[in-house]
C-alpha cells in the first residue's frame, strides 16, 4: 500500500485502508501484520477518535528527540531514525469475524518522521487454522 505524506512529522490514520485489505483477503480469523520498510518512519496503534492524541504523540517525540543535537549521523535526519526506532516498524492485530480486533478508540497510524515522502506499508493477513 502506498502513502504520500505531507509534512516532515505526521501521523496518518491508515485504519480504513488496513480494514479494507483485511476484508478483501477473505480471512475471517487470524492476524494482520502491518510493516513499514523505512528507517525514518514507523507504525503504531493508538487513539484515533481525538486528533489531539496524534498531535501530543508527535510533540512528545519532538521533545524527547529534538531535530538538532550532537548526533553523529550527518545526513540531518538522525532524529528521524531515533523516533522510528522508538515507535517501531510493525504491529500485529488479531482478525476476528473478518475485521481488525481493535479496541473502540484504537486506530492504526503510519508515523512519518522524515517527510514529506512517498512511502510503502506492507499489510499481510494470515489465517488461523
Amino acid at each position: 500500500m502506498g502513502i504520500r505524506t505531507r509534512a516532515q512529522d505526521e501521523l496518518v490514520d491508515i485504519t480504513a485502508d488496513v480494514r479494507r485489505l483485511v476484508r478483501e483477503s477473505g480471512v475471517r480469523r487470524g492476524a494482520c501484520v502491518v510493516y513499514v520498510p523505512h528507517t525514518t518512519a514507523g507504525v503504531t496503534i493508538n487513539e484515533s477518535a481525538d486528533p489531539d492524541v496524534a498531535r501530543d504523540i508527535l510533540e512528545a517525540l519532538t521533545n524527547m528527540v529534538p531535530r538538532r543535537a550532537a548526533y553523529h549521523h550527518t545526513e540531518g535526519n538522525a532524529a528521524s531514525h531515533i523516533r522510528a526506532t522508538l515507535v517501531g516498524s510493525s504491529v500485529t492485530i488479531p482478525v476476528e469475524g473478518g475485521d481488525l480486533a481493535l479496541g473502540t478508540w484504537q486506530g492504526v497510524f503510519f508515523c512519518e518522521f522524515d517527510g514529506p515522502r512517498a512511502r510503502k506499508v506492507y499489510v499481510q493477513v494470515l489465517p488461523c487454522e
